[in-house]
């Protein structure tokens, strides 16, 4: 396996670190970053990285590229459109043994569905224009995928937690709040499950489109109570959705409202999560940081 990620964030990084625990040393990693310091770091742990800001590609980054049998792609899409696919010939059409592509999408596609159960069936009514342009680019890379004849796995992800990005940080900048919408609710999923899930979907070469996220869709201030309960402080006072001052950001989180099955994803790969709810997913976290 030789993988190119474009975007080695958080949830990428993850994929490369459950993909190396399968390969070892047999596994070739290159990839993208905007940031010249996380390049450096990425580079002294044996991956190949280079910049990347959606426009040029330097030699290196195409020679990478065209070796490519594996591709995630973890780079949100803009007004333009996706700018991996927008570097045409240059880019991915040079990788000649291309065998399987991921594409990081999000549930926000689904729009709001009044706090029903959603699965991949469901019409895409995205009521933002950030998820509307993931409606696109979701399009677009199945078209790419049917043109190379190349299966293409479009992983759609809930909110995402783990280690350093958590409620636990949240409450210790003191920014954490419970802020009380009747009937909302929330699916997350933790770093560690998408991972995990983008290695075993690399390996067996899955094609479809998977929502990946939690078991158990919850209401946001109850992370909050838990989280904070585990730190031994007391929870940030109630707040009522109305009163609450969010930014424009913030207040579309709450304007969807539904709960994301999993049940495909799981049934695809024989699995059960590592992080069934955001119980298990905090724990671990908050006892991990003790070891």
């Amino acid at each position: 396996m030789n993988l190119f990620v474009f975007g080695l964030g958080f949830s990428a990084s993850a994929a490369v670190a459950a993909l190396r625990e399968q390969h070892g040393a047999d596994l070739a990693v290159s990839g993208t970053t905007r940031d010249e310091q996380r390049r450096s770091a990425l580079r002294d742990q044996g991956i190949a990285a280079h910049l990347f800001e959606g426009r040029h590609v330097g030699e290196e980054l195409a020679a990478d590229l065209a070796a490519a049998t594996h591709v995630i792609v973890s780079v949100p899409p803009g007004t333009e459109g996706d700018p991996v696919l927008a570097l045409g010939q240059k880019g991915l059409d040079t990788a000649t043994n291309l065998e399987w592509i991921c594409y990081y999408s999000t549930v926000g596609v689904y729009g709001d569905c009044g706090g029903a159960w959603v699965d991949e069936t469901a019409p895409c009514k995205p009521v933002h224009p950030r998820s509307q342009v993931r409606v696109k680019a979701e399009q677009a890379w199945r078209a790419y995928a049917r043109r190379r004849q190349v299966p293409l796995a479009v992983l759609r992800l809930a909110g995402i937690y783990g280690p350093g990005r958590s409620t636990f940080d949240k409450l210790r900048a003191g920014k954490a709040r419970r802020i009380i919408k009747p009937g909302q609710v929330f699916n997350r999923i933790h770093v560690a499950d998408i991972g995990r899930v983008t290695a075993l979907a690399a390996e067996s070469r899955i094609d479809g489109t998977f929502n990946l996220a939690d078991d158990e869709p919850a209401p946001p201030q109850d992370l909050v109570t838990f989280a904070a309960g585990l730190l031994g402080m007391a929870p940030p006072p109630k707040v009522p959705f109305e009163q609450a001052d969010l930014s424009e950001m913030g207040r579309s989180f709450y304007s969807s409202n539904e709960r994301i099955s999993n049940a495909a994803i799981k049934k695809a790969l024989g699995i059960e999560l590592l992080f069934p709810s955001y119980r298990e997913g905090l724990g671990a976290i908050f006892y991990g940081e003790r070891e």
